[in-house]
Order: structure tokens, then C-alpha cells, then sequence
């Protein structure tokens, strides 16, 4: 069963990482297929107040079942980050993070590894895989599944 899922990511710095994830599921033959439903329609984030933008945040994890958290260079220092990760957390959805610092931009480039937000929020047991050494292509509806499931055995 294809679960609804939350990308948390640095917009400005990682938009293009990001957006191949996010559409990795376009060349499997369905959805079902790729193993995730996209909640987040991120283009239609602006520069708004702080209050605007956590409502937004709120509203985006509406029934989603499982956070992704890619993980660049600079995403663990973001504060909306932090805000996606308590606030999915909260609402029980499995957490997952993925080094995506290996993928190459939009200008053939890659980073250098980011730090791993989820034990310095206090947060253990979070799975972490690398987009690139880990086949997150091949291998990212079992992850999110693996997370959701997670998440099943935390609130019993």
C-alpha cells in the first residue's frame, strides 16, 4: 500500500535534489508502484510570517503517514526543518532521513555531507540512508513502508 509522505528539505539550497526524489516515482509504471504518495505541494510556498508558514507546514502533513527528511549541506540548521520534524513526530508519522549531498545539482555539482538533526532534537531509532550509495531510487517505497511501520510499533 502506497503511503501518503511529507518531504522536509532546505528549499532554496536543495530544490533540485529534492525534485528528483520527489518525482522519482515517474518512470515506475504507477504510483503504487514507487511506494509513495507526494503530500507536499512546495511550489506554492512563499516568504510568508512565521504563523503563515507553520500553519502551512501543519496543513501539508494532513494525512501523510511518513516524513522524509533529505538531508544536504546545510537542512539540519533550518528551523523550518526542525518545525516539519517535532510536528511529524507528534503526530505520529514515521520519520526517515536521506543524504541526498552525493546527487548532483542542476549544475553537475555535489556537497559535502550535512549533519543528522534527529538526535540532537532528541529523537533515536530514526533510519538514515544515503540517496546516491543506498539505491534511493530502487529502494525508497521500502523505506517509507519500513518508517511507517516503525511508527505503528512507537504508539502502541
Amino acid at each position: 500500500m502506497a503511503r501518503r509522505v511529507f518531504f522536509s528539505f532546505h528549499c532554496e539550497r536543495d530544490v533540485w535534489r529534492a525534485g528528483q526524489v520527489r518525482n522519482s516515482w515517474v518512470t515506475k509504471p504507477d504510483r503504487e508502484a514507487a511506494g509513495f504518495w507526494d503530500a507536499a505541494a512546495w511550489e506554492e510556498v512563499k516568504r510568508k510570517g512565521d504563523e503563515a508558514i507553520r500553519a502551512w507546514i501543519r496543513g501539508q502533513l494532513k494525512g501523510t503517514s511518513v516524513t522524509i527528511v533529505l538531508l544536504g549541506t546545510e537542512t539540519s540548521r533550518r528551523k523550518y526543518v526542525r518545525y516539519e520534524i517535532r510536528q511529524s513526530w507528534e503526530r505520529g508519522n514515521g520519520l526517515i532521513g536521506v543524504h541526498i549531498h552525493n546527487m548532483k545539482d542542476v549544475n553537475g555539482e555535489t556537497e559535502p555531507k550535512g549533519d543528522t538533526p534527529f538526535v540532537a532534537m532528541g529523537y533515536k531509532g530514526i533510519k538514515i540512508y544515503n540517496w546516491v550509495n543506498d539505491d534511493g531510487y530502487g529502494n525508497l517505497g521500502d523505506w517509507v513502508e519500513r518508517a511507517y511501520q516503525r511508527a505503528q510499533s512507537r504508539s502502541r
